[in-house]
């Protein structure tokens, strides 16, 4: 069975050295791809997903965040060209578990 997941939010980008940016995953939906996901989450706590921002659809792994008790979605460099996305911009995600 496949679940998909839109939501809107803002892109991000962490604070740190590296230039990774992140989309948090509303703690509603986080929550309902837990339950959904049983044994699929790695040792960490990550889920395998598809992820589609605009006409963009991609592979990767949402992760955990303790602080907010949501998922992080990694959109990586390649993805905010090819939708001209940037810091702080509201973006349409689509998730669905890849299973």
């Amino acid at each position: 069975m496949s679940a998909r997941f839109p939501f809107s939010a803002r892109l991000w980008r962490y604070s740190g050295q590296a230039a990774w940016h992140f989309v948090t995953v509303p703690r509603d939906i986080s929550d309902r791809m837990r339950a959904l996901s049983g044994g699929l989450r790695n040792a960490f706590g990550s889920l395998r997903v598809i992820a589609r921002v605009g006409q963009t659809e991609w592979r990767t792994s949402v992760f955990p965040d303790a602080k907010s008790g949501a998922f992080l979605l990694p959109v990586k460099a390649d993805v905010r060209r090819k939708e001209k996305i940037g810091d702080d911009d509201a973006v349409d995600v689509v998730l669905e578990i890849d299973l």
